[in-house]
């Protein structure tokens, strides 16, 4: 495998000979996963990594470079997580659950003073759907900064309704045994934010 490593992410980069079993391959690939982001997390002295795996075409400069012909490419790009990484990947989940019409699951990325507020994801989908437009239909979403204030971490957001109107809210978030948790929204004036 070829492997590039920054610090943050690593480009790993693996190929399967042409007569190699589908089966075989994926274990192989498995194997290396494993051990290479272990080192990885070991190094960079972190809990989490994520990662997004994509089949690629080969380039003609691997074919040229290899001994043995091969039909396909993997690249693993593995991300290292941290907190900000974390909070961002709860709001844009949610954003994600309205867009796919999923309340139930949008629902979960609330604090347990937001569901008990709103009791039930219905109706918390309602709210979000009257007062948040917005948000309940994003055409786009732009992270902004990200900090920890006096009333908790928050996270600022540029989001592009269905016309292509740019709103900016704040998402303030608690940590929870189970992840972060979006406690609190406000819209917020351009005024407001440093970007």
């Amino acid at each position: 495998p070829v492997v590039n490593f920054n610090g943050r992410s690593m480009v790993l980069q693996l190929h399967r000979e042409k007569k190699m079993s589908l089966k075989k391959y994926i274990t192989q690939l498995m194997v290396v996963l494993v051990s290479t982001l272990g080192a990885v997390q070991a190094l960079a002295g972190v809990n989490e990594v994520t990662i997004h795996i994509t089949q690629l075409p080969l380039s003609k400069t691997i074919l040229q470079n290899s001994s043995a012909t091969k039909d396909l490419s993997v690249l693993v790009l593995a991300t290292i997580s941290g907190e900000k990484e974390d909070v961002q990947a709860t709001i844009n989940g949610q954003f994600l659950a309205f867009l796919e019409g999923d309340v139930s699951r949008a629902f979960t990325y609330a604090s347990s003073s937001i569901r008990s507020m709103f009791g039930t994801a219905q109706n918390f989908g309602a709210m979000v759907q009257r007062s948040y437009p917005m948000v309940w239909r994003s055409a786009g979403v732009t992270f902004l900064e990200h900090k920890e204030t006096r009333l908790g971490r928050t996270q600022d957001v540029k989001i592009f309704d269905a016309a292509g109107t740019a709103h900016y809210l704040r998402y303030f978030v608690t940590q929870t045994p189970s992840g972060w948790k979006i406690s609190g929204v406000q819209l917020l004036n351009i005024s407001d934010i440093s970007v």
